[in-house]
């Protein structure tokens, strides 16, 4: 079997985008573009994938290393911008040895599907180049495909460089090959910068391939297939190729056993998990590393991100969960938060406006209205009353609050932590609880009621004096 390798071009300054941030770590569907093409080489058994990086090399290196550990993934450096085949060119050294078929994609290429670049594998067989091409209603400046007498690619002509006649083509190149390792380097190491923009062009070696009878091939995509191609160059693409990517996975998940009541409203990131049987209702966004459970329903305008979400969990709607565990049975929000280090078991209880961050909720616990709970542990099935407070920062540290299982903490309360309520304790409501509770305790901690008699005559009295 022939060995395969890739080269992934990300060396761009990408100044179209105007940001800070490198184009190739702009965002598609919650990861960053330059990740798609790189799992997609990974998927194809490419070995050694060697992306050639530039502008802001250490921040995508970094990326790299963290997003695809234990893989044969490593960078190249074009330190100047000269141009793409000198780009590929930087790529040499990293595959030195290497024999067989080098695939070149492109970082901002993030919706290109798996199976085209297989298509063009199987297309190339023998040939020493394969070009993937789109065939464009507005090629606009796209390098042109120019075929010979034959119908055969020929060469392909930068758009800066064709002639008039030859920018009338609709046939351009997508910047997407499969080369023959030997033939390339050897090739690279004849190009030239006799062009338009002063640059050594990867497009080079299509003519060269043509020219020495080494066969080209070409894939020419048109329709959907051929948008699925395009690169980023603005904010304008980065939309579209987002646009693209949702219609994707909104198909992928309803094909998948997932009802979405208005799919154009559902966003989903690349990488999460849904289970069969779950209902997700319109203006949902399930972001970055959420799995949710089978069965589940998830309401109106939630938000998830990171979330581990058990089976048969309904979220009412506007709830955000970041970081949060969900056990089975749970019933969350509406307009509820569950930030980072929230665990809830099963059956719990979680109402609107409740707020918890590095709580643990055990079994059947419930806290239905209008609290927060931070740095708390909640027993089995204890109650907490509406417009509870933890008070677990102290102007320096964080302290823990425990509640026991089967304890009942009054409205309003405020728990200052560090403090225990113990089992099956009770405290009344409008208490401030700075004391442990002991267990099956009632504790009251609020000044005693007066009632002054008279006083509101005497003060209408006092104001027509």
């Amino acid at each position: 079997m022939t060995r395969k390798a890739a080269v992934v071009m990300a060396a761009g300054l990408g100044t179209r985008m105007r940001s800070t941030t490198v184009k190739v770590l702009h965002p598609v569907a919650g990861r960053p573009m330059v990740h798609y093409p790189v799992r997609m080489a990974l998927e194809l058994g490419c070995d050694p994938v060697v992306v050639i990086v530039g502008h802001q090399r250490d921040a995508v290196a970094a990326y790299l290393a963290d997003a695809f550990p234990n893989h044969p993934v490593r960078t190249a450096v074009q330190a100047e911008q000269k141009g793409t085949a000198h780009a590929v060119g930087c790529a040499q050294d990293a595959l030195e040895g290497f024999e067989g078929d080098v695939f070149i994609l492109s970082g901002d290429v993030p919706t290109l599907p798996l199976e085209t670049v297989k298509a063009l594998d199987a297309t190339t067989g023998d040939a020493a180049v394969g070009v993937i091409g789109m065939r464009l209603d507005d090629p606009r400046a796209y390098g042109r495909l120019v075929r010979g007498d034959d119908g055969a690619l020929a060469r392909i002509v930068e758009f800066r460089d064709c002639a008039p006649e030859q920018r009338t083509i609709n046939e351009v190149n997508a910047g997407i090959y499969r080369v023959d390792a030997t033939f390339l380097f050897e090739t690279l190491a004849n190009i030239d910068s006799d062009n338009a923009q002063g640059e050594f062009y990867l497009t080079d070696i299509v003519q060269a391939a043509s020219e020495g009878g080494r066969g080209v091939a070409t894939l020419v995509l048109t329709g959907d297939t051929a948008e699925d191609a395009n690169g980023v160059n603005d904010r304008v693409d980065l939309s579209e190729a987002e646009a693209r990517m949702q219609a994707r996975l909104r198909t992928q998940w309803m094909r998948a056993g997932v009802t979405l009541r208005d799919p154009s409203t559902t966003y989903f990131a690349d990488d999460i998990e849904i289970g069969v049987d779950t209902v997700i209702e319109p203006g949902s966004t399930i972001a970055t590393g959420t799995r949710i459970g089978e069965r589940c329903i998830i309401g109106n305008g939630c938000h998830l991100t990171g979330a581990l979400i058990a089976d048969d969990v309904h979220l009412k709607a506007y709830t955000h969960l970041e970081d949060a565990q969900i056990g089975p049975r749970c019933i969350i929000g509406p307009f509820a938060r569950l930030r980072p280090g929230t665990v809830l078991h099963a059956g719990v209880k979680i109402g609107n406006f409740v707020e918890t961050k590095k709580t643990v909720m055990h079994a059947g616990a419930k806290a239905s209205h209008l609290s927060y709970l931070g740095d708390a542990t909640i027993g089995a099935k204890a109650n907490i009353g509406a417009g509870t407070i933890t008070c677990n920062y102290d102007g320096e540290n964080k302290h823990p609050t425990v509640v026991g299982a089967g304890a009942f903490i009054g409205s309003n309360t405020a728990l200052v932590a560090p403090v225990t309520v113990a089992d099956g304790a009770f405290v009344g409501g409008g208490s401030t609880i700075t004391d442990n509770v002991p267990a099956g305790a009632l504790a009251i901690g609020r000044g005693r009621q007066k009632n002054i008699e008279g006083w509101v005559e005497r003060r209408e009295r006092a104001k027509e004096q």
